[in-house]
């Protein structure tokens, strides 16, 4: 069966669909084109709040009836926003940084219903407590994974854990990039019966 409206993922990151498959809804993924540049003076929450919401709505003309999710997330360490490190190099001078501190996890969320033009968006914090990471941990870590394309530099659905000391805020999922505790809020609001719908055929 489909919901009604059908749901499409704005996004091609592996990780967001399968966090999005947890609920047992039927949707399809499309990667949306937007400029991901922060605007001057623009703090990480409201980038991530305006990135969400550009990614659902720009796909609003491929999926005219469709309820569309977009998600972003950056990570900051006080206050300044950590990149993808893209090497190992970096990804060994961003966990040093890490170690024994915190990094805050802003996550924002959009759901877009291409029908009637309107968007409900959203932000969600998560902050994560690093253990203190001797510099061989850290290597044998980066070794093993190689999260070179994550905001970080580590996989919170892999060995990524092994790195904290202990998670603060409501939703876990909203660390790997969707969070599906208000997502479920969005979907409810818009008449989607997550349980009746989940798993049926």
């Amino acid at each position: 069966m489909t919901t009604k409206p059908p749901l499409v993922l704005a996004s091609s990151s592996p990780w967001r669909r399968d966090l999005l498959a947890r609920l047992g809804l039927p949707f399809e993924c499309a990667s949306p084109d937007i400029d991901e540049t922060p605007t001057p003076g623009e703090s990480a929450p409201a980038l991530v709040e305006r990135l969400a919401r550009g990614k659902a709505e720009a796909l609003r003309d491929r999926y005219p009836d469709h309820l569309i999710i977009g998600s972003d997330q950056v990570a900051t360490l006080d206050g300044a926003i950590l990149g993808k490190p893209g090497s190992h190099e970096k990804a060994c001078q961003q966990l040093a940084l890490c170690s024994g501190r915190t990094v805050t996890f802003h996550t924002g969320l959009a759901l877009h219903d291409s029908a009637t033009g309107t968007t409900d968006a959203m932000k969600e914090s998560l902050r994560v407590h690093f253990r203190s990471l001797s510099g061989d941990t850290i290597e044998r870590y980066l070794r093993i994974e190689q999260p070179y394309q994550c905001a970080g530099s580590f996989r919170m659905e892999g060995l990524g854990i092994v790195l904290f000391s202990h998670l603060e805020g409501r939703d876990p999922n909203t660390l790997i990039g969707l969070p599906l505790i208000a997502l479920v809020d969005m979907l409810q609001r818009r008449g989607v019966d997550i349980l009746g719908s989940a798993g049926a055929t």
